[in-house]
């Protein structure tokens, strides 16, 4: 017993405990954020979710409903006063026009700032404020939920605000003639600025995104790519081609449907609000876009996977 002592008290000190496996925390990474989903909260899920990017590969659909909502959203004004709310290069070139008329011999010559030259203005100048509103986009992240949904939403406040005004503007919202314009009014004239700076942040979404009919709101350059498209006359499916065409017919419904509640006993506010439920439909919408698939491998190792666009261009 004298000898097993020692013995066993050698054994005892020499022993260690068997290791344990540590967990590889790339596997972890590989497939779950860095938080657990065991720990973490609906509203920290939830966060993390508006926070990502959206993939511009699955924004196809949003975009071609854009074209809709574009055609939706010009439909009021132009039935009302003969101004595109959204396509600035007419209001534009109408200014030069007026200013030119302004040094004309008579009778060609007109005097005073004419109201449709200043429902030209009113739009130009709210289309403007509205895009500025990219700005915050820049911060946020262009592509994040939480800018696309927050400027959407915006979008349905803008609209919101024009039912109102035109609704208590007291006017028809349908002119008969161009040299008597409806929304002459103040009122009127401001339901003709919140479209058009609707109009404006819509543009510079589509910009951000990438989206293939370009700004969502201007298809010049859509109808440019659509018929120099190499495929235009193929039988089979083209998705360059079909998706341009999708988007163009889009104009065309949104247009049509929204004139026809225009000319309803629902009016020019219901039609604009409407318009407003649509938006609303688009800001929930952008929740559900696929996002970018994220390597958390390299985001643990500090390698950044995220793509900024501005101006068309990834930086």
């Amino acid at each position: 017993m004298g000898d097993s002592l020692p013995t066993t008290a050698v054994h005892t000190g020499t022993s260690t405990p068997a290791p344990r496996e540590k967990p590889d925390p790339t596997d972890m990474m590989a497939d779950s954020p860095p938080s657990s989903p065991t720990s973490s909260t609906v509203v920290s899920r939830a966060l993390h979710r508006l926070n990502n990017d959206v993939d511009p590969k699955q924004c196809i659909s949003i975009s071609i409903y854009a074209c809709f909502l574009t055609g939706f959203t010009s439909s009021p004004s132009f039935s009302a006063c003969y101004v595109w709310c959204g396509f600035q290069t007419g209001n534009l070139a109408q200014l030069g026009l007026a200013a030119a008329r302004a040094f004309s011999m008579d009778p060609y010559r007109t005097y005073g700032f004419q109201k449709p030259d200043q429902q030209a203005l009113t739009s130009l100048l709210a289309f403007i404020l509205g895009t500025c509103c990219g700005r915050i986009g820049d911060k946020w992240g262009n592509r994040t939920r939480r800018w696309l949904m927050s400027a959407t939403l915006v979008q349905v406040l803008l609209a919101m605000a024009a039912a109102l005004t035109a609704w208590k503007s007291g006017e028809t919202g349908i002119a008969l003639e161009r040299g008597e314009p409806s929304w002459h009014t103040p009122l009127g004239m401001a339901a003709l600025a919140f479209l058009s700076a609707t109009m404006g942040i819509q543009g510079i979404v589509g910009k951000r995104i990438a989206s293939p009919m370009n700004t969502t709101v201007v298809l010049t350059t859509t109808w440019v790519e659509l018929f120099n498209d190499p495929l235009l006359l193929t039988a089979h499916l083209a998705p360059s081609r079909d998706v341009r065409l999708m988007g163009v017919s889009g104009v065309i419904l949104g247009a049509f449907i929204s004139r026809a509640i225009l000319q309803s006993p629902a009016g020019q506010a219901g039609c604009l609000g409407v318009l407003a439920g649509l938006r609303l439909i688009q800001a929930l919408w952008w929740g559900f876009v696929p996002g970018v698939k994220v390597d958390w491998e390299k985001v643990g190792k500090g390698v950044s996977t995220s793509k900024d666009v501005r101006g068309g261009a990834v930086l």
